[in-house]
């Protein structure tokens, strides 16, 4: 059997005269050497992306960070800072896809911009600086640092006990992780649960409690160095486990 294809959703830049749609390699190694998985990108295309012919060969959906923001009027605000980049293709690509992959009960992965999009996209608010928020510590990274510095392990997170990335991570009760996000969840949306909260109460990580099939978002990278982190490695093991499962679900129905 083939490998399990995953979705990999591409931002829209600006390169020169002309728009490109993109993913980082480090997302499209980590499901290569990570989950096992081939990823395909899914360009952003907005209104005019047949999300049905795309998630009818997919196994499993991975949402990536970025540098752009998502758009602060979906989730009813005002933007605050509209010096930051935005990028509106990706934002009309995404929120339509995970909830139509949700609904085929396709697993599903979301990092850091991808974890804000899933609570946007079922109903849920961001704060658009967090540094700025009362009782926030700093969880941006400093752009000056060489990258594997900005990559780092950064701040503890503490993991709900018994929950899907405690067990994940062999009934862990905290984790060290990397930080590099200036906006974070200020409203969960209903539906969501709690996987795991910094030590200022953001959260860092949560499940789709009505989702059938695997979900699991992250505010920091798993993806980066995903072969010389354990951890990571049992993550995206387990996402890719759960595409593997997706795929042959469907090969049995399909007789």
């Amino acid at each position: 059997m083939r490998r399990p294809i995953v979705l990999v959703p591409a931002c829209q830049r600006q390169l020169g005269s002309h728009a490109w749609h993109m993913a980082q390699d480090k997302y499209l190694h980590a499901v290569l050497r990570g989950a096992g998985c081939m990823p395909l990108l899914l360009p952003a295309l907005g209104l005019d992306a047949d999300l049905d012919a795309a998630l009818q060969i997919a196994d499993g959906v991975m949402l990536t960070g970025s540098a752009s923001n998502v758009d602060a009027r979906l989730y009813g605000e005002d933007i605050l800072h509209p010096d930051l980049p935005q990028d509106p293709a990706r934002d009309a690509t995404t929120l339509p896809l995970i909830r139509a992959a949700l609904a085929r009960q396709l697993p599903l992965l979301a990092i850091c911009r991808g974890f804000q999009e899933v609570n946007v996209a079922l109903g849920g608010g961001l704060h658009q600086a967090v540094h700025a928020v009362p009782g926030m510590m700093e969880h941006r990274e400093n752009v000056l640092d060489p990258l594997a510095r900005q990559y780092a392990p950064a701040h503890r997170i503490k993991l709900m006990p018994d929950g899907l990335l405690s067990r994940l991570l062999g009934g862990e009760s905290e984790m060290m992780v990397n930080s590099l996000h200036g906006q974070g969840i200020a409203r969960l949306a209903d539906g969501l649960l709690v996987e795991a909260l910094a030590d200022d109460g953001l959260v860092e990580a949560y499940t789709v409690a009505s989702a059938a099939g695997f979900t699991l978002a992250v505010q920091w990278h798993p993806e980066w160095q995903v072969e010389d982190n354990p951890q990571s490695m049992r993550l995206f093991g387990a996402f890719g486990q759960a595409c593997r499962d997706y795929q042959e679900q469907q090969h049995r129905k399909a007789g």
